[in-house]
């Protein structure tokens, strides 16, 4: 089935809510190269509309208005509906993710190299789902992420 070039423009953009959780964790990674705070641009518009929203539920917001306006619509495309719902998923691994910062390593391992590591391959690793998800939908194809994909495509069948 071939999808229209109007839904592969659209899906990609979902992926937008996961990189703008993950922009928190480039700190070392754009401290040694600033030229990498470019890729930060796309997320501006939604960064902002994020903290127009008091006590900073702005992502909480956006989150539950894709997963019921999009995803539990039956009336949206199943291309669209799958592509937000797998950057939904990829955005709760993020929020875990900063939590377990936050809360386990941050107390141990303060400012050390371990941290800084571990921040710099989550936010490749983001940026690599991302640009994956990017050509794939343009290609009008789902990206398969393992694990995730079959995590969606059992909560929408």
């Amino acid at each position: 089935m071939e999808i229209p070039l109007w839904q592969r423009f659209l899906a990609p953009l979902a992926y937008l809510l996961p990189w703008s959780d993950a922009i928190q964790f480039g700190g070392p990674l754009f401290r040694d190269y600033p030229w990498m705070q470019w890729f930060t641009l796309p997320v501006l518009p939604l960064a902002l509309l994020e903290q127009s929203i008091p006590f900073g539920l702005g992502g909480l917001l956006l989150f539950f208005v894709l997963f019921l306006a999009v995803v539990r619509n039956p009336s949206v495309p199943y291309f669209l509906r799958f592509n937000t719902l797998q950057a939904l998923l990829t955005d709760i691994v993020l929020i875990v993710l900063s939590f377990a910062f936050t809360i386990v390593l941050q107390p141990i391992a303060g400012g050390s190299l371990l941290i800084g590591t571990l921040s710099s391959t989550v936010l490749i690793a983001v940026l690599a789902i991302l640009l994956f998800a990017l050509v794939e939908c343009l290609r009008g194809r789902e990206p398969a992420l393992p694990g995730i994909s079959q995590a969606v495509r059992m909560q929408l069948y």
